[in-house]
């Protein structure tokens, strides 16, 4: 099994990614952001994606649509979507793939909504791009997925500056779901909101998974978000995934010292009451990263055989894997 391979969701995943390589080309020489990162995602199912700002969790997830733009480069892996060779399309069939079976959310709505188009017409723009579709109809179905996010339709007017942050997020949404795709990936997308509208957002896109079926790759930084919110998690570290598990071992039971960095640096609701402890020091330059564990200059446990040795993958279950020297044979 590859170091940086995780858990398998099923037996015959929806999408499954193989040792996915992507390299930023520097004057100085490539720059791997992406190094070996293998996951499947299941129909159905919600696979949360978490790590420090750097780790390469939003330069995966681009990847996946193939949406990285020079000087990034996929220059190792392969990705498979129902039985489709994603890397291997042209351009058209490219088109026709891209959010019509996999959608995708970014970070900030503001950004990605044109501030001179009004919200029917962004949402139609949508549509039409890759269905046949008349104007008045493209609108009437602007119209109900704005209904589907609760959104009044009268908004469909509206420009972005005109609507909140949270309404903003909501027609982003609405905007991934116009195709009706099996899978939505979904990077950071409550991060600029408050908690109560992230909640409801949450909530929101949790009943709208349960009412339509779809999946999710739900990426973000913070990991006490993800174990309310997801099947199973990804920990992602200076480019490799160090730990995988279901939500509620990688919670109970974590095994890597990253993963138990990030618990520990967040507050709990319910409990005792504890005190926050960071993660010392800074993710590595990945120009040049450590040798051995990447983790290894920041790590409390850190052993001699850290510094020079990479990890293999330790198990815990089926779904449990540690990609560290402290549970090595």
């Amino acid at each position: 099994m590859a170091a940086n391979a995780i858990a398998t969701a099923s037996a015959q995943p929806l999408l499954s990614v193989r040792d996915l390589r992507v390299e930023y080309m520097t004057p100085a020489g490539p720059v791997c952001a992406v190094d070996g990162v293998s996951f499947e995602i299941g129909r159905g199912e919600v696979l949360g994606l978490a790590g420090e700002s750097g780790s390469g969790k939003s330069t995966a997830a681009q990847a996946l649509l193939r949406l990285l733009r020079p000087p990034a480069m996929i220059t190792g892996g392969e990705v498979i979507f129902d039985g489709q060779d994603v890397l291997a399309m042209d351009n058209e069939q490219l088109r026709q793939f891209r959010w019509s079976k996999m959608s995708f959310v970014f970070q900030s709505a503001m950004n990605a909504l044109n501030p001179i188009l009004s919200i029917g017409e962004q949402i139609a723009d949508a549509i039409q791009a890759h269905v046949p579709m008349k104007q008045a109809q493209a609108m009437e179905k602007a119209a109900s997925l704005l209904n589907l996010v609760g959104i009044d339709s009268s908004r469909l007017s509206s420009y972005p500056h005109q609507l909140s942050g949270g309404m903003r997020q909501r027609v982003v949404i609405a905007i991934a779901l116009a195709l009706d795709p099996p899978l939505m990936i979904m990077d950071e997308p409550t991060t600029a909101l408050d908690v109560v509208v992230q909640k409801e957002i949450l909530q929101q896109i949790t009943e709208l998974k349960n009412k339509l079926g779809f999946s999710i790759l739900f990426i973000t930084h913070d990991l006490s978000l993800l174990v309310e919110f997801s099947t199973r998690i990804a920990i992602l570290y200076a480019g490799r995934v160090v730990e995988t598990a279901t939500a509620s071992e990688l919670f109970h039971s974590p095994k890597h010292p990253y993963t138990k960095g990030l618990l520990s640096s967040a507050p709990s609701l319910r409990g005792p009451r504890g005190k926050l402890v960071g993660i010392p020091g800074s993710p590595p330059d990945m120009r040049v990263p450590p040798p051995g564990c990447r983790f290894n200059p920041r790590c409390s446990q850190v052993m001699a055989h850290c510094r020079t040795e990479e990890p293999k993958v330790s198990t815990f279950g089926p779904h449990h894997l540690s990609v560290c020297h402290l549970h090595a044979p």
